[in-house]
């Protein structure tokens, strides 16, 4: 008996740590798509291409209430039937783990199997694909008044408490903090009703039983699965609910449809109203993201595939992969992005974060042309924080990020004391631009301190990179102490994904030096004996300042939701059409938008930006409630686009779309997107746009467009008149004057005879033939 338990322990231990999460997509359609065939079940598939239907104002509200039928139910639980005999039949019961069965927006089911497992479904019948698991990561009270938001933009839908009725916008984040006031059902003067089409369910808390819902929050639920069997979760830190464990989820949240007229306080004074760009918006939370890990995609379709069955108009996706993909074939196939395009089929809106990396080629994590892709930009606000003694001294500075965590000290060590050997011949180590010269196991989990040398104004060195060493080193955060202050100089906060600050004020940093002098020990030779100063960054009082495309997403989240208000017949690329063309490329002062820069010695400049900086420009949400012309596109010109784009398998593309190929498209080029790419031109290229005038009135438009020298263009026709609703193509001939190596960059505007202007960024790479 005893032997017998020994022999089952050891077995389990080591199929845990063998053992790895694979999603596996199956043959036969997903709910989404499925037209009928088998046996039993009657078709559930969205009929409609999901473009713009001037028909019908009710077609969203169709589709939903059909999303939700017995059929679908049905469908759906015989699809989950097949997973289950598949596994049942092929592995010992207890050898393996389902997870999740994916049934909405693709066919197949995430579990934790061995690799040898993994390849025995990969060769069964009906198994199109089995990929394994990999992780994705996290990637205000001033923001509505620089859109224009309260004067340009609510009053059109009825006022603020009006701004976003009924739109459901899903954030798959790290949950909710349901009890703060900009989640308040009571805050406004109108309370919340049921809502009349979203289905999604209430978890309620574990501790209190309390349901996470109150009006506002329509939808809560949290996905963990595949985090609990890769052996990452902790029920401590994480909260098996959807309790926010770290604040991301319910900033994103907050952007875009918190309570208008929050009253910002912070250690006894007020910063402002706080407000989301769409505040009378409803809020279904799908936690699938985890404060010290990010999440896995496993986890994360399956929360995507429930928030499209509840029924959400919207999806917020502050999330991505760790790093773009290692290879330079780009398929845009994966159930990540499959997944996301039965959304959009389904008619949500889709805006992901761009992620951070760069400004460097290839640093975009998403990019699939279904997908709103959001970049982040500085508004005109400054932004103050502070760092907190151990000897209670509250010290001013500046940062752009997350506090360290609430109600916690950490202690603080300084880049002096923590030097690797004599490292510090060939490196200045105070400035921790060189994580391999300082020491990690006297860093991690500490506050780092660092100086402000000259190296940081003349730019060979930055507070990014002391913010990159940190995060090596594995510090709770890093504060840089400015000592001297040369004539002149001009102090900006740094966007930051760990906790901040720059102390600017001298008087102050000669604090923090004093403080951390005294409490800290040390031999008669100067070397640290233990490290007493403790501080912290920020505060975790309720309110937070966090910059990067995560709280960039949310923004055209919420202004995408009032869109959808005032449109609601309109399609996801319609939607993106709007905000894309109305867009602007100009700053307030009138001065063309800048990117950052860095040279070959990282030195950093600001250059005239370029669309690969800015995309379509900077978002105008006024503008884009009234946009003139949308350039409109459905699920059949997405798979057009895949099919025509060179290097992608044909069978790769029916594997995750259950359709063949059209080539109607000709060329990827050619697929209807508000802008136009073209990578490859040799000699002359000619490529067609179709526009739809969603006005209400006939009108006028002349095209006209400029390129820079290395590219002629041409527009044709030169004006065309369309009547309200009716469509109709023009095309740009792009031709190679000379091959400069370097893209050229263009435009052509559209500009109509009632004031509706539209514009489209155009690049192009000369090529010799």
């Amino acid at each position: 008996m005893d032997m017998g338990c020994k022999v089952v322990v050891f077995f389990a231990i080591l199929y845990t740590v063998t053992a790895e999460i694979y999603i596996v997509t199956m043959e036969g359609d997903p709910i989404i798509s499925y037209k009928g065939g088998v046996n039993g079940f009657e078709a559930t598939a969205v009929e409609s291409d999901e473009k713009i239907d001037t028909t019908s104002s009710l077609a969203s509200s169709l589709m939903l209430l059909a999303c939700h039928s017995d059929l679908v139910t049905s469908y759906g639980r015989h699809l989950e039937r097949k997973h289950d005999m598949l596994l049942g039949m092929l592995f010992k019961e207890g050898s393996y783990k389902k997870l999740y069965s994916y049934k909405h927006l693709i066919n197949g089911f995430a579990a934790h199997l061995s690799p040898d497992q993994a390849e025995m479904l990969r060769r069964s019948p009906g198994v199109k694909s089995v990929s394994r698991d990999w992780k994705v990561r996290k990637l205000t009270t001033h923001t509505p008044q620089f859109l224009g938001l309260p004067t340009d933009v609510w009053p059109t839908g009825g006022g603020y408490d009006r701004a976003g009725e009924d739109i459901v916008i899903g954030f798959i984040d790290s949950g909710i903090f349901p009890h703060h006031p900009s989640f308040a059902s009571h805050h406004t003067s109108v309370p919340y009703g049921p809502h009349p089409s979203y289905k999604g369910k209430c978890e309620d808390d574990p501790r209190t039983k309390l349901s996470f819902c109150n009006g506002k929050i329509i939808g809560a639920q949290h996905f963990a699965e595949a985090a609990k069997a890769a052996g990452a979760f902790n029920p401590d830190v994480d909260f098996a609910s959807p309790m926010d464990g770290d604040g991301h989820g319910s900033h994103t949240a907050a952007i875009a449809a918190g309570n208008n007229g929050v009253p910002v306080r912070m250690h006894g004074y007020e910063f402002g109203k706080a407000s989301g760009m769409a505040p009378r918006a409803r809020i279904a939370v799908y936690k699938a993201l985890y404060r010290l890990f990010g999440g896995f995609v496993s986890d994360v379709v399956a929360a995507i595939d429930q928030a499209v069955h509840d029924g959400v108009d919207i999806l917020s996706l502050s999330v991505g992969p760790n790093s773009p993909p290692t290879t330079t074939k780009t398929t845009f196939l994966n159930p990540f992005d499959a997944t996301l395009l039965g959304a959009v089929k389904a008619g949500v809106f889709v805006a992901q974060a761009a992620g951070n990396g760069g400004p460097f080629p290839k640093t975009l994590v998403s990019y699939s042309p279904w997908i709103t892709t959001v970049a982040a930009a500085i508004d005109d606000r400054r932004y103050k924080n502070h760092l907190t003694l151990g000897n209670g001294k509250m010290l001013a500075g500046i940062g752009l990020s997350p506090s360290t965590r609430p109600h916690r000290s950490y202690k603080m060590v300084s880049a002096n004391d923590v030097l690797l050997g004599s490292s510090g011949v060939r490196y200045n180590p105070s400035d921790c631009q060189k994580p391999e010269v300082l020491n990690k196991k006297l860093v991690e989990g500490n506050i780092l301190l660092c100086g402000y040398s000259f190296n940081f104004v003349a730019g060979s060195a930055s507070i990014k990179k002391v913010a990159e060493t940190a995060r090596h080193l594995g510090a709770a955060g890093f504060v840089l102490v400015v000592e001297n202050v040369s004539p002149g100089t001009k102090f900006d906060p740094v966007p930051s994904g760990i906790p901040g600050i720059l102390i600017t004020d001298v008087s102050k940093s000669m604090d923090l030096i004093d403080y951390y002098n005294v409490t800290t020990s040390r031999d008669w030779m100067g070397r640290v004996k233990s490290f007493n100063a403790e501080g912290s960054i920020g505060d975790g009082e309720g309110f937070a300042l966090i910059s990067g495309t995560s709280m960039a997403a949310p923004h055209i989240a919420g202004i995408a939701a009032l869109v959808k208000q005032k449109h609601p017949q309109w399609s996801p690329a319609a939607i993106k059409s709007a905000l894309m063309t109305t867009s602007t490329v100009m700053d307030r002062a009138g001065r063309p938008l800048q990117a950052q820069q860095y040279s070959e010695t990282e030195t950093m400049t600001l250059v005239k930006a370029t669309p690969f900086d800015y995309g379509s420009g900077h978002v105008n949400p006024s503008a884009a409630l009234d946009p003139g012309l949308v350039f409109d596109a459905g699920y059949e010109d997405y798979l057009g686009f895949l099919c025509t784009t060179p290097g992608i398998n044909p069978h790769e593309i029916r594997n995750f779309t259950n359709t063949p190929c059209n080539y109607k498209m000709r060329h990827p080029s050619n697929f209807n997107s508000p802008s136009i790419a073209v990578s490859h031109l040799v000699r002359t290229q000619t490529v067609t746009r179709r526009v739809t005038n969603v006005a209400e009135e006939e009108e006028t438009y002349t095209i006209t467009s400029r390129m820079e020298p290395s590219i002629a263009i041409e527009v044709s026709p030169p004006a065309m008149t369309l009547r309200a609703g009716a469509s109709r193509e023009f095309s740009v001939t792009l031709t190679v004057r000379s091959v400069t190596g370097v893209y050229s960059f263009g435009e052509v505007t559209l500009k109509g005879s009632r004031g509706h202007k539209v514009s489209l960024p155009v690049v192009a790479l000369g090529q010799k033939r």
